[in-house]
């Protein structure tokens, strides 16, 4: 089932968390086999980029030459070698067995190279090395290295290739934070308080979907930073509220629960699919919003709006703590590309944002293309909006820059913005 994953995510490029997901269920495993399906699947994402390393170092063949089925064998089995528990003989012999006929041969030794003689990490201080220890592709290393001190470049890179524990936010309109944590607890999990936010609850382990309150709506799967997001918009009971690039509805169902059947909070997306998961998340959590398939950079509403979230696509290296393959799926070029896009959306969603409206503009990223660049082009390109302190972490700024390292969350960014009263639409 690992292996069967690892291709839909390699090959495919679909994201781990769904693909992983739909397959556990598909295959109704026990929970202990369903835990190291997760693991091995999680496992071999996280430590791909040291993993072909290793292989290119001990395989006859470079690794682009190799098939796709025979490359996602040789990383699920190197994985269980070099990171796991698993006897040696026993991942060596279980994953060759996995491997086409005519290519078990040539796994077998390979992986028997790589348990017989393990390589060591790269010793250096460079990207390349940086990224071979830690699972960051060096394009990302290097960007961190514009943004933080020397000493912390490293830790950031590998906090983003670590696991998280699962957050959850408790959805005020069904239940308290208190009352699900209590919940939680009674069926024997471990739940800690977030570090930032009074409705986030960190447990350890858990499928969400077999978690007390699942069904009754009582939390959303959302971390930390996502939850200081939709904080940032300041919505209040009666407001009209665009979320305009809302799949797949995180945000969308906390900004509809503070707004309150009073409001309106219109959730959009570009994927009639993804706009589908939005109206079922809010349907769950019990609170009204109006979903909408429309491409931001053309909107089909038309607003004003009280207040407006951008939550742009970007290169999601922030969301990679819980989407492994985003440490090097992005191309180095991602960026550059993806601010473009941002810079439509955002200008587009200014012009539904009423007179001394709110916008608040965020990527799961931190390239300076996909951040502060993108601040920058639009208040120089938008003179009637001014930066806007939003809460954060640190307590308020006109921008936020979150870190795994430094705040226990997802990598994110975001800023806020404000129209000016005088200004007409």
């Amino acid at each position: 089932m690992a292996l069967e994953v690892l291709r839909r995510v390699a090959e495919e490029r679909a994201y781990s968390n769904l693909a992983l997901g739909a397959a556990l269920e598909r295959h109704g495993l026990p929970e202990r086999d369903r835990r190291l399906a997760a693991d091995l699947v999680y496992g071999t994402l996280r430590r791909t980029i040291p993993i072909d390393r290793a292989l290119a170092l001990r395989s006859r063949r470079p690794l682009v030459d190799l098939d796709p089925e025979v490359l996602a064998v040789l990383r699920l089995g190197a994985y269980q070698v070099l990171a796991t528990r698993i006897p040696p003989h026993a991942a060596v012999g279980e994953t060759v067995g996995l491997a086409p006929r005519r290519a078990r041969g040539f796994a077998n030794a390979v992986l028997r190279a790589v348990a017989a003689d393990p390589p060591a990490p790269p010793p250096g201080d460079d990207d390349e090395s940086v990224s071979g220890r830690t699972g960051l592709a060096a394009w990302g290393v290097a960007e961190l290295r514009g943004l933080l001190p020397p000493g912390e470049v490293e830790a950031a890179a590998g906090a983003l290739a670590a696991p998280a524990a699962l957050s959850l936010r408790a959805n005020r309109c069904r239940t308290t934070p208190e009352a699900l944590a209590e919940a939680l607890e009674g069926a024997g999990l471990t739940v800690r308080p977030g570090r930032h936010h009074p409705d986030v609850l960190l447990v350890d382990g858990g499928a969400p979907r077999r978690l007390p309150g699942y069904r009754e709506g009582w939390f959303a799967v959302q971390d930390e930073a996502s939850v200081l997001v939709g904080a940032a918009v300041r919505a209040a009971p009666g407001e009209r509220i665009l979320d305009a690039c809302a799949g797949p509805g995180g945000k969308a169902g906390h900004l509809a629960c503070a707004v309150g059947p009073g409001g309106l909070l219109v959730a959009a997306d570009r994927m009639p699919r993804r706009a589908a998961l939005v109206r079922e998340a809010a349907g769950r959590l019990g609170v009204p919003v109006a979903a909408v398939a429309q491409d931001a950079r053309r909107p089909a509403v038309a607003g004003p709006f009280d207040a407006v979230l951008v939550d742009a696509p970007c290169s999601g290296v922030g969301a990679a703590r819980r989407r492994p393959e985003l440490l090097w799926r992005p191309a180095r070029d991602a960026p550059a590309r993806l601010a473009a896009v941002q810079r439509e959306i955002l200008g587009a969603s200014a012009a539904l944002v009423r007179p001394g409206g709110r916008l608040v503009y965020s990527v799961c990223t931190f390239p300076v293309a996909e951040t502060d660049e993108v601040v920058a082009w639009f208040l120089a390109s938008h003179p009637e909006f001014a930066p806007d302190p939003v809460p954060g972490p640190s307590g308020e700024a006109v921008a936020h820059r979150l870190w795994p390292h430094r705040d226990g969350t997802d990598g994110m960014f975001y800023a806020g913005f404000r129209r000016h009263a005088s200004t007409s639409r």
